[in-house]
């Protein structure tokens, strides 16, 4: 593998410096480094971030290969900058035991655009009434040590809590979807003013935020790990402080769409506007902001859910939930977080990079732009603004909130282990 110089660069938005990659490898970190044979980018103005980390990424692969696939969802991964991801399991069949994992796994070796880390299964078939093979799968090539049932919230707090004391013994964690069940059926967007207005079944705050309080204390009671999946509401916020302040164990992540977009959206009934959980008020997303620039909430991820063209291009009730959102976080982060001086650059690596290793245990990234750290990079023009155009987006599917709409800053070049996946904004 040849060597790289990346001269000029702002690491983690500091002082430019040049980046010199030998192999896999960060052989040297410093000012007016020089590399004979090396291939050199120019890289002033750029900010070098380590390698983007998403906890919660769904590939659809195996059995939804219209949706996404393992090969165009990592390129999408690649091309958001981003050198790893974890595959949440509501596959067909759902990777709820070893071979599974290791099949998802093993695609990702293959494909090489980015590291696919499998996420498990709790129970067998996501249907919350038995728990699935986790000692086997964390066993297995594969190595899983994050759990859960994304889609479908663990309702019943006995399997919950075996959850919690099984992992616990192999220092894994259980990531929670916060949807009581009872109090969401028939909901389609978020329980307020806007949903009375429209008529639509509304999904209330309270959902998320019982079945949270409910896991931060059994968390506790067991004493081990849970992740709040995709936090939504001022009131989620507000419990995962209180945990964080009583030493409980808890981490939370926030997605890009519920940092900069609201329930007003839904009043063009456009389907694209539909996720789970829904799009808050007002109120809640400058909570979020607030939460992740002190830490509260710990990580961003981007919940990316890809879908085809006939499941988003239909009726309201109809429609699929979820947005596609790799290729646009970074954007979206820019946006919401640093423009809004909510967020320095080196913050934006650690919600996005360090602490989503860290929580998912991803060996090799999430890792200090120094010298012997292994070279998964990425480097973003910050100063560039455009227009969202999906038709041009690595993801098998289109189905993006931002089309037609201008975001802040695009990845040019992405790393992994020194070999270039994305050159120049294309992959390679």
């Amino acid at each position: 593998m040849s060597k790289i110089l990346i001269r000029g660069a702002k690491v983690l938005g500091g002082e430019p410096q040049d980046v010199l990659i030998d192999g896999g490898t960060i052989a040297e970190v410093g000012t007016g480094l020089t590399a004979e044979g090396a291939e050199v980018v120019e890289a002033e103005g750029k900010v070098l971030l380590p390698g983007l980390v998403d906890l919660h990424t769904h590939l659809r692969e195996p059995g939804r290969e219209d949706s996404e696939t393992v090969l165009t969802g990592t390129r999408a991964a690649a091309s958001g900058g981003y050198t790893t991801v974890f595959a949440m399991a509501n596959t067909f069949p759902v990777a709820d035991t070893a071979g599974v994992v290791e099949q998802v796994w093993r695609l990702g070796k293959e494909h090489g655009y980015c590291d696919v880390q499998p996420i498990g299964a709790v129970t067998v078939g996501l249907e919350g009434k038995k728990l699935a093979e986790l000692g086997a799968m964390h066993e297995s090539a594969a190595g899983v040590t994050v759990f859960s049932d994304d889609g479908k919230c663990v309702h019943d707090a006995v399997i919950m809590r075996r959850s919690l004391e099984y992992v616990k013994a192999f220092g894994g964690v259980i990531a929670q979807h916060a949807q009581e069940p009872r109090l969401t059926e028939g909901a389609e967007m978020n329980e307020g003013v806007v949903s009375a207005e429209l008529g639509l079944g509304g999904w209330p705050a309270v959902a998320e935020e019982s079945i949270i309080a409910r896991d931060v204390l059994l968390a506790e009671h067991v004493g081990s790990r849970v992740h709040i999946c995709h936090l939504s509401t001022a009131g989620s916020v507000e419990i995962v402080r209180w945990a964080k302040s009583r030493g409980i164990a808890v981490t939370a992540e926030v997605t890009p769409h519920h940092l900069l977009l609201t329930d007003e959206l839904v009043r063009t009934y456009n389907p694209v506007y539909k996720v789970n959980p829904p799009l808050r008020t007002e109120r809640d997303v400058m909570a979020l902001r607030e939460a992740l620039a002190d830490g509260t909430i710990d990580i961003v991820a981007t919940d990316h859910a890809p879908h085809p063209h006939e499941d988003k291009d239909c009726e309201w009730a109809a429609a699929a939930m979820g947005m596609v959102g790799l290729e646009t976080a970074l954007s979206v982060v820019q946006e919401t977080m640093v423009e809004t001086g909510l967020l320095d650059w080196a913050g934006v690596a650690d919600r996005m990079s360090f602490k989503p290793a860290q929580i998912g245990q991803a060996t090799g990234h999430g890792r200090p732009v120094s010298a012997g750290e292994p070279a998964n990079l990425t480097l973003v023009d910050t100063a560039y603004r455009g227009l969202v155009e999906p038709a041009g987006f690595a993801s098998r599917s289109r189905n993006t909130p931002y089309e037609g709409r201008e975001l802040p800053g695009r990845v040019t070049h992405t790393w992994l282990r020194g070999k270039a996946t994305l050159v120049d904004g294309k992959l390679t």
